[in-house]
């Protein structure tokens, strides 16, 4: 039987290699603002997309880029020298989310294969077979399509694979069709720059268009600000659900924007819940253990196995974002003997080791600190802080950019972690 695949969002080239040392299968990323991230879209040259594309290669790993941005009449030209140029680096999959588009790239590289992105809101089979039809090989289906649905799909287009979101951000509009951000700051979600409003508080107010009267609606503090405000996806405690039904062949993660760690843990999770079905082993609350570290706007598991008439537990109302079980307080560098603090970090304090799910660890006792085993997980404490320059410090903080040293050697991009304060309300990310 052949395993599903692991998509993970590539921000940049550091989450680009993070993703795919934690387990992804395959990652998706873009260069310029025909990506539907720009902001992710800037933070690749075409040099580090290349390299990303060699790295994942050397590892046996898939890259798909991004040209899914909806372009004007004024951009075609531009857009057809960047098809083009994204082709000549390679990629494994071209993701499209418009007719136009897909044909222009079946045109232009009709060597590479093409994906349709879920802004092309597929549900059934009679757009399916259009898009199959034109030449796409993959759909990645609208975050609204149910599971049954899917397998109507497959049934119908055996040969057409399919990729589903299980995990990250959810858009207040249908599959990202929206305009809020539009009309308040003229940034325009499906060119790729959306601002987010959906995530902000908002006042509500009534108005008597007889008299010009305006009063506010009173609300209970904290409770209906965010009133757009959608949780996120979570459908970790479902794989098993979607993988029995024998009608996903990739199981796609959001969050090209996110920080390194998400990248880095998301895939962790992923990757052990499709492992440990394929072992016969499935154990949800051991992925959501990873999964309630990171910050989050509460989870849902959405609708691809629940309908939305059947619950209401979709949106965030009284927070925009919470802080995870855990704060990130270091990531090791490429070199891998000493690690940049992210937080704060003192002496003998017990930091949890986040590695990639291969590594091998090893009991470790000298004068820098220990690594010890506990309850399965791995631990660290320091017993100093010493910079690569010798200097020794009573406590490190994010700020302090001088690497601090390991008691032993781990692999590149492996984190630390601490408990959480307990503080559950709006923090910047780590």
């Amino acid at each position: 039987m052949q395993k599903v695949e692991l998509l993970s969002p590539a921000g940049n080239l550091e989450k680009l290699r993070i993703a795919i040392d934690f387990g992804a299968d395959a990652v998706y990323g873009g260069v310029s603002h025909f990506s539907l991230r720009i902001r992710s879209g800037k933070e690749f040259t075409f040099e580090d997309f290349k390299e990303g594309i060699e790295y994942a290669h050397s590892k046996g790993k898939k890259v798909y880029a991004t040209i899914n941005g909806f372009p004007f009449n004024s951009q075609l030209e531009l857009l057809k020298k960047h098809i083009l140029k994204m082709a000549e680096l390679g990629p494994d999959a071209i993701i499209v989310a418009t007719p136009g588009v897909l044909k222009l790239c079946n045109e232009l590289a009709p060597h590479i294969p093409l994906h349709l992105s879920t802004q092309a809101n597929v549900l059934n089979v009679l757009d399916a077979k259009v898009y199959y039809d034109m030449g796409a090989r993959r759909i990645i289906a609208a975050r609204e399509i149910s599971l049954k649905d899917l397998c109507e799909i497959k049934k119908e287009l055996p040969d057409l694979e399919v990729e589903v979101f299980v995990h990250g951000s959810m858009c207040f509009a249908y599959s990202g069709r929206c305009l809020i951000s539009t009309l308040q700051s003229g940034r325009v979600p499906n060119r790729g720059s959306c601002a987010n409003d959906c995530r902000f508080p908002y006042e509500l107010y009534a108005a008597n268009p007889e008299t010009g009267t305006l009063f506010r609606l009173e609300e209970d503090p904290g409770i209906g600000t965010y009133i757009m405000n959608s949780k996120d996806l979570n459908l970790a405690s479902h794989i098993k659900e979607i993988l029995d039904s024998g009608c996903v062949d990739s199981l796609k993660i959001e969050g090209r924007t996110k920080t390194s760690y998400y990248a880095a843990v998301t895939a962790k999770a992923y990757r052990m819940a499709i492992d440990d079905y394929y072992a016969g082993c499935y154990e949800p609350s051991k992925y959501q253990y990873e999964l309630e570290s990171m910050q989050n706007r509460g989870y849902t598991d959405a609708y691809l196995v629940s309908r939305p008439f059947e619950k209401h537990d979709g949106q965030s109302l009284d927070f925009t974002m919470q802080m995870g079980t855990h704060q990130v307080s270091g990531m090791v560098t490429l070199e891998g003997t000493h690690f940049m603090c992210k937080y704060k970090t003192l002496p003998n304090e017990e930091l949890e080791i986040v590695a990639p799910l291969d590594t091998v660890l090893h009991d470790v006792d000298n004068e820098i600190g220990t690594i010890y085993q506990r309850d399965g997980r791995w631990y660290m404490k320091l017993k100093k802080l010493v910079a690569e320059n010798k200097k020794v410090w009573d406590e490190v903080h994010s700020g302090n950019l001088n690497p601090i040293e390991l008691p032993t050697m781990l692999p590149s991009y492996t984190f630390l972690r601490i408990p959480a304060d307990g503080d559950m309300g709006t923090h910047p990310k780590i």
